[in-house]
């Protein structure tokens, strides 16, 4: 069955660190709501950002300012203890960002509610854009998301086009970044890190997913489970995430090209169906995947073993990837068994990829069931012998 977007649809300034000179607007100053400019600070509404004080409703107050004229927030260095805060249409949230691999600095926002779904809640906040955050989740809660677009019925009736730009984000219950019922979107030169669920997690599309840490995740670093299309994922690091390096149910129209995918627990690339289809229409092509499989995460079944998995696609090419096997840093068991699996493929390539020292037990796995016009073929490469 295809999929039209647009049928379900009709069915139901890079800004770098040296820029951000924040024009304060003093809160208790008149504003000509037409022509006012500048950015507001934050600190100016009352914000104290250290780390005691419950900062929601002074920062609050300055997004629903700044939406009056589709303004800009500015949040200075400093940690901001906040519930969930509502970006409205056409704002721009800038902070200071700065972070270790493993510690998030610069500007801050830490969740203190535990009831709360999310921190920063960007649903209808069509145009919205997000810069130099660090958000913490502390691990609070059940299913608390990072940044969240919670559109429960349809997708609406015009694009989305929030950018999430050089933010980190981490320690979150829920996903890094969920994003349901998205339409065009960026997630660029960010970082998602130690989140219970995601990484990142779409159901949507027409999204540039560029220059990206999603380390360390519970479940998966990118996933799309269910209707999903016309993404670009590419030049992204995905390392260390339980469930699998980038996982896609039923996609169409995808490049993933460039990334470094390691030590994924199941499939460094997993394409499967969903309800609706299998995927189709993917080029992927200069990805390199090592060590993945990690066996102490466990696997649903044998061929979450592997490197690379499609199963039920059609327009599928996969080739010129480097795939090797290995183990966590210096010591450890090494996976994956397999390199390759395929299975009921349909006018799809799987071609001149390398596995040197690609797997343990076989290069491709190929358990037929294909239909016209496929080809699998010159996977070159040696197992690993231990």
């Amino acid at each position: 069955m295809d999929f039209s977007r647009r049928h379900f649809l009709s069915a139901g300034s890079l800004l770098t660190a040296s820029s951000v000179l924040p024009l304060a607007v003093n809160a208790g100053e008149a504003h000509d709501e037409k022509h006012d400019s500048g950015m507001l600070n934050v600190r100016d509404f009352g914000a104290k950002g250290d780390g005691v004080t419950d900062d929601t409703v002074l920062i609050q107050k300055a997004l629903d300012q700044a939406a009056k004229t589709n303004g800009s927030v500015f949040i200075p260095e400093g940690n901001y203890l906040c519930s969930e805060l509502k970006v409205r249409e056409g704002t721009g949230v800038h902070g200071l960002p700065a972070w270790g691999y493993s510690k998030g600095m610069g500007t801050i926002l830490t969740l203190k509610d535990d009831s709360s779904k999310c921190l920063i809640n960007i649903t209808e906040a069509w145009g919205a854009y997000l810069f130099g955050l660090c958000l913490k989740g502390n691990n609070l809660g059940k299913g608390i998301h990072g940044i969240m677009v919670d559109k429960q019925v349809d997708y609406g009736k015009h694009e989305d086009t929030p950018r999430i730009d050089t933010c980190r984000v981490e320690f979150f219950s829920g996903d890094g970044i969920h994003l349901e019922r998205i339409w065009c979107f960026v997630v660029r030169h960010s970082h998602s890190f130690c989140n219970q669920g995601c990484g990142l997690r779409i159901r949507g599309w027409d999204g540039f997913i560029l220059d990206n840490w999603f380390s360390g995740n519970g479940q998966v670093g990118i996933a799309a489970y269910d209707e999903n299309a016309s993404n670009t994922i590419t030049g992204n690091r995905i390392e260390w995430n339980k469930e699998g390096g980038i996982v896609i149910k039923g996609g169409a129209q995808y490049n993933i090209t460039g990334n470094y995918i390691d030590r994924s627990g199941h499939c460094g690339i997993l394409l499967l169906p969903n309800k609706i289809r299998g995927c189709h229409t993917m080029a992927i092509t200069g990805n390199v995947i090592f060590r993945s499989g990690k066996p102490e995460w466990g696997r649903n079944d044998e061929y979450d073993n592997a490197h690379v998995r499609i199963e039920d696609a059609q327009g599928i090419v996969f080739t010129g990837n480097a795939l090797n096997s290995g183990r966590d840093d210096g010591a450890g068991i090494y996976s994956p068994d397999y390199g390759i699996v395929v299975k009921g493929l349909e006018s799809s390539v799987i071609r001149n990829n390398v596995q040197h020292l690609g797997a343990l037990k076989q290069l491709v796995v190929d358990l037929g069931e294909h239909k016209e016009g496929v080809i699998v073929q010159d996977n070159v490469g040696t197992l690993r012998k231990l």
